[in-house]
């Protein structure tokens, strides 16, 4: 079995050694020794490291990362878990979406100044009441999840 140096892990999976170190520390790889005071790895590390970027690039955090590994290291993938990220994500997207629409809206609004557009002043009053919603810890409200006849 050949052995890697963190090194040489790093600079395969563009993964910082500092990082590295982290997941080790963390669970989230396995050191199998070490060549004086660098780590060394088998090269299944390699296939690890990826599905753990698959999983921060999905919104994962570590932890859930971390539960999606067997004992003996294979990975355990909820499909569950998948579904309601991909849910997750889904809602994100309608309230990015509806970010940007209101910014294109406020950027080519004919009225003579934002003050004075309905559509303007929903976002201001729909943003007042995220922020106060936030501070209470309750879920937040997008232009998104109006009904289209309220969107102007």
């Amino acid at each position: 079995m050949k052995l890697i140096d963190i090194a040489e892990v790093a600079r395969r999976s563009g993964v910082p050694a500092s990082t590295l170190r982290f997941y080790d520390e963390k669970g989230l790889i396995k050191s199998v020794g070490r060549q004086g005071t660098r780590r060394l790895f088998t090269a299944g590390v390699l296939e690890r490291l990826s599905l753990i970027a698959l999983g921060r690039n999905a919104g994962f955090s570590l932890e859930e990362i971390g539960a999606m590994f067997a004992p003996d290291g294979r990975p355990r993938i909820d499909r569950t878990s998948l579904a309601a990220k991909a849910r997750e994500l889904d809602r994100t997207i309608r309230k990015l979406t509806a970010l940007r629409n209101g910014l294109l809206h406020a950027a080519e609004c004919p009225a003579r100044n934002h003050m004075e557009c309905p559509t303007f002043q929903r976002m201001l009053r729909i943003a007042s009441a995220d922020q106060a919603r936030r501070r209470r810890g309750r879920t937040v409200r997008t232009l998104a999840a109006r009904p289209a006849s309220q969107k102007t």
